[in-house]
């Protein structure tokens, strides 16, 4: 790739420096003694949240922790309904992982080199660029108003499922990067190991402690959004812009404001909705789509603003007022704004 090349496509390779001087740069070419910035840390290959492997020892400790108690119930002579849940499990959790499978097998379209074509293509290139042993399966299915994907797998086979209205944000009205970026995300939940059955039946029981089952669950969104991102790195405003505010106001979302507040949103109850939820909360998940210098927050929302300054880098910038903050004596009728704004 000569100096003059445009800025390849694969997110995570750096360029040459840009003009070599001799001549007059191009229309659109980078001016003399510009570069391309090197990879963020989190801006090249994919690579787990730190806390992925942390918390999944300790939830597979955990459902062990959960297993031995039974058994040693059961040698005590307190025999339960427990214990016959333990001998189940393994078994309940092979019928749910095929119900799962065969739900959008019958009732949702296939995505094919015909149907939904570029749906196809994208699941066939995140699939080569991970390193998969084959494609997964693909569906659509109805949404009726809902905005999802999911990934998992039954046996040998891995399959994603992206929600009708969802994948209309494919569509020529919509942001095709967006879903470029969502599908990334949902094989890298296959590239993970996040689908396989094995994991999920030794972290059953762990998985549901409070705070530690969903400090896990929001590690491992954090990893399926580095291979989203390192698959197309344009389509996280897109896809913060959806999951916020739906398929048809994406476009009105200010990516860099949403993210900002991350940084101005404080408080235990904000602090307690993210402890709490499986995935991270929105703002957060935005801050961490910008500064892909640094692993997404998990506990503790972050404390400087940012802006972008290319491949993933970033600088910090003057807190900016508060979004909703207007000038005073701007409001009608006396009004003000609300305390701590």
């Amino acid at each position: 790739m000569d100096a003059h090349s445009p800025i390849p496509n694969v997110p995570g390779i750096a360029d040459a420096a840009s003009h070599s001087g001799d001549r007059p740069p191009a229309d659109g070419e980078p001016a003399a003694g510009t570069f391309w910035l090197p990879p963020a840390r989190f801006a090249a290959r994919p690579r787990l949240h730190p806390w992925e492997i942390p918390m999944l020892i300790l939830v597979i400790a955990a459902t062990l922790v959960g297993y031995l108690a039974i058994v040693w119930l059961v040698i005590l002579g307190q025999f339960s309904d427990y214990f016959l849940l333990l001998l189940a499990l393994p078994l309940i959790l092979l019928l749910i992982r095929g119900l799962t499978y065969a739900g959008p097998r019958v009732n949702g379209v296939q995505m094919t080199p015909t149907q939904f074509a570029e749906g196809y293509r994208m699941v066939v290139e995140a699939a080569a660029r991970y390193g998969l042993e084959y494609v997964p399966d693909a569906y659509v299915v109805l949404g009726n108003g809902m905005v999802n994907a999911f990934a998992s797998g039954h046996g040998f086979r891995r399959y994603i499922v992206v929600y009708s209205d969802l994948f209309e944000i494919g569509g020529r009205a919509r942001d095709p990067e967006a879903l470029e970026f969502i599908i990334g995300h949902e094989i890298g939940h296959i590239a993970a190991g996040h689908t396989s059955y094995w994991r999920q039946l030794a972290t059953s029981v762990g998985m549901n402690i409070p705070f530690v089952g969903a400090a896990l669950s929001r590690a491992q969104e954090y990893t399926a959004d580095n291979y989203g991102y390192y698959t197309r790195p344009a389509g996280a405003p897109g896809v913060v812009g959806v999951l916020s505010s739906g398929k048809y106001m994406l476009s009105a979302v200010d990516f860099d404001q949403f993210a900002d507040r991350a940084t101005h949103e404080r408080g235990f109850f904000t602090w307690a909705v993210n402890a709490l939820a499986s995935h991270p909360v929105l703002t957060w998940r935005a801050a961490a789509l910008r500064d892909r210098t640094r692993p997404g927050a998990m506990l503790f929302r972050p404390r400087t603003i940012v802006r972008g300054v290319g491949s993933g880098n970033v600088a910090p910038v003057p807190p900016p007022p508060h979004p909703a903050a207007v000038a005073p004596g701007s409001l009608p009728n006396g009004l003000s704004m609300p305390p701590k704004v």
